[in-house]
């Protein structure tokens, strides 16, 4: 149970705001984003996802660059409310097509009318695009793609050969294309983020992929759909042979995995293939977990000495050790230094054009930010570090570890792939778009010194 819900641009401008059982103050919005903008002088980070001002709760997710935000007062499930704040933009989304904050001004009419129905005096009711079809009659004003920022190379679709921009999917389920038409398609993400924990000799201490095939349908009559994956994919780690080597054979082996409520395991376990009628909007057809070893796509090395008298050296190392022809995207790579640090003096190599280094002196934190990284590439950063003061323990004590963030479009640690889209035909002349995308992020990067 809510008793608010509202959501904030980033500057804190409240765009929608809906209040449903009136035992919380108006003030809430201007109070919920006073304290998150100001949570880093308390000398964390970010604020937490669930905290407590006045005996008011507050839940927030924060989903293209806006935060979705509810409030109540009496004890509920936190998990509850987060997962609803999430449904509630994924709902948005699909209606509105793209989300931020110009298509929410412009359709705040529609995105009140979703509320209402999706929230009844505090209480869920349905969460579920193709439900709410038939209660919403206010038609989406779309957001003209040519004015939205570029998503980034991590947005392309392929489709055999061709390939075709992210873009494509900010349509409205609800909408028609010009003249009338509604265009034939359907789009699969597979998306994985890794966590992978280096020791100081590169060697892997933990590996993780947690992984989700997405879908999002505009085919009309709900055709039946035949989506294969790989024939040798294992599900259990009991299924794994002693001393066998993992990383050269070509089996994929998932520790385990959950499917949505619209798909039919009848012929899984002999051809792994999975039967569903998808419904409308965007939904996880699969979700998986593998902690099998894997081959990692990034090793780091870190080295951290003393060089004298109230100096030292920092060397890191990245190798990109994927094909050349795939690149990442955005990658940062952060490192936090000894408090003591008062001046930084990075170096590069003559390769690393574009990329930037930055120190963070309220942080006590050295960033570099590289714009792409080409696979097989091996970059190095060197930073001279000055002390205000000689520190008193283990300079290793007070350093590290380095962590990475990255995007690396059409990669797949896990080597799951979908085989083949299969959609139930009506006639010969009816043959929809399909497109895959492959996309490898990190969750938990890390090089300990």
């Amino acid at each position: 149970m809510i008793s608010q819900l509202f959501v904030l641009s980033q500057r804190g401008d409240n765009i929608v705001f809906r209040d449903y059982r009136r035992d919380v103050h108006k003030a809430s919005a201007e109070t919920f984003f006073r304290k998150v903008k100001f949570w880093n002088d308390d000398g964390e980070e970010d604020a937490p996802p669930v905290f407590n001002v006045d005996g008011v709760n507050y839940f927030h997710v924060k989903v293209a660059g806006l935060l979705f935000v509810a409030t109540n007062r009496v004890n509920v499930s936190p998990s509850l409310v987060l997962e609803l704040l999430q449904r509630i933009a994924r709902l948005i989304k699909d209606y509105l097509g793209v989300l931020n904050e110009d298509s929410l001004r412009k359709n705040f009419v529609l995105v009140y009318e979703l509320l209402d129905e999706v929230i009844d005096f505090g209480y869920a009711q349905t969460t579920s695009t193709e439900l709410l079809k038939s209660y919403i009659f206010n038609e989406p004003i779309m957001i003209d793609s040519a004015v939205m920022p570029p998503l980034g190379a991590a947005s392309i679709f392929v489709k055999g050969n061709k390939r075709m921009p992210g873009t494509v999917i900010t349509k409205s389920v609800v909408a028609n294309e010009p003249g009338g038409r509604k265009r034939e398609e359907i789009f699969v993400d597979v998306i994985e983020k890794i966590s992978v924990t280096f020791n100081s000799s590169g060697y892997i201490l933990t590996s993780e992929i947690d992984g989700t095939i997405q879908m999002k349908s505009y085919l009309t009559g709900n055709p039946e759909i035949r989506l294969a994956l790989n024939e040798d994919l294992s599900i259990g780690r009991s299924v794994l042979p002693p001393l066998t080597d993992y990383a050269s054979s070509t089996a994929v082996i998932l520790d385990d995995c959950n499917f949505h409520e619209s798909v039919h395991l009848d012929s899984f376990d002999t051809d792994r293939t999975l039967s569903l009628v998808p419904p409308d909007g965007e939904f996880p057809v699969m979700n998986y977990r593998m902690t099998q070893p894997f081959k990692p796509p990034f090793r780091i090395n870190a080295l951290l000495e003393e060089t004298g008298p109230l100096k030292a050296e920092v060397i890191i190392k990245v190798c990109a050790d994927f094909n050349p022809s795939i690149n990442a995207n955005t990658v940062l790579v952060q490192m936090p230094v000894p408090k003591f640090t008062n001046r930084v003096n990075f170096e590069l190599d003559h390769e690393s054009v574009g990329n930037t280094t930055d120190f963070k002196e309220a942080n006590k934190r050295l960033e570099w930010s590289i714009k792409k990284v080409v696979g097989g590439a091996e970059l190095t950063l060197r930073a001279k570090l000055t002390f205000s003061q000689e520190l008193l323990g283990n300079i290793m004590k007070e350093a590290g570890p380095v962590s990475m963030t990255f995007d690396i479009p059409m990669y797949h640690a896990s080597r799951l792939q979908v085989k083949y889209l299969q959609i139930a035909k009506k006639s010969k002349a009816h043959n929809p778009y399909r497109w895959v995308r492959y996309v490898t992020q990190a969750n938990s990067y890390v090089a300990r010194l």
